[in-house]
């Protein structure tokens, strides 16, 4: 499973003409197929006179689930070249859709073809990228002077820091890479003289 991966932000619209077809692109972040397929169906409902909406996804940190659709345009022509621009950009967790009006000009499969492609292409330079990185979640148990002082610790380190919990004493949780555990661990232990109670988590997926 990989590391890290990138995927976008958030909603990117764009449009071009070419020989007067419009061509009307969406991306969209997405965490599962359901997602994606609902993105696809709002599109649709948002331009019901376009003859095709024509879509691709990527999904999964490793991107290995992949779909596309031609929606009516001929095979191979629409959907394949959308998908190489998401992959080729090395975006996941992300589906486009381009909605087509005919403008009466035909392209053939070759101008559809580059037509598709440069549509999802110049959305993806529209977009805001985002990293994400498999984290685990380690929460620390101390006193509040100690809690406080690897709180500072950690940020100077880099470490993401989550939410924390009150009592007699306080329950830090962070984010950290794989290779960083044993060292948050350590710190804790260091300055807390042993004292500090450290839980490791599950590893989740978080924006970096």
């Amino acid at each position: 499973m990989a590391a890290e991966y990138e995927t976008i932000a958030g909603r990117v619209e764009t449009e071009i003409e070419i020989s007067r077809s419009r061509f009307l692109t969406r991306l969209e972040r997405v965490e599962n197929e359901d997602a994606a397929r609902a993105v696809i169906a709002d599109v649709r409902a948002e331009h019901p006179r376009a003859r095709h909406h024509c879509s691709a996804f990527v999904l999964g940190p490793d991107g290995r689930v992949q779909r596309s659709n031609d929606d009516g345009e001929p095979s191979g022509t629409a959907g394949a070249p959308m998908l190489d621009a998401l992959v080729s950009a090395g975006l996941s967790d992300v589906v486009a859709v381009v909605t087509r009006y005919f403008g009466g000009v035909l392209l053939g499969a070759g101008g559809l073809t580059r037509a598709y492609r440069a549509s999802v292409a110049g959305a993806v330079l529209e977009g805001k990228r985002v990293r994400r990185g498999l984290r685990h979640e380690v929460a620390v148990d101390a006193s509040y002077e100690v809690a406080a002082q690897i709180e500072a610790e950690a940020r100077r380190r880099g470490y993401s820091v989550g939410d924390a919990e009150y009592s007699d004493t306080v329950l830090q949780r962070f984010a950290v890479a794989e290779e960083e555990v044993s060292g948050l661990q350590a710190l804790a232990a260091e300055l807390s003289a042993g004292a500090a109670e450290v839980t490791r988590g599950a590893a989740r997926y978080v924006d970096l």
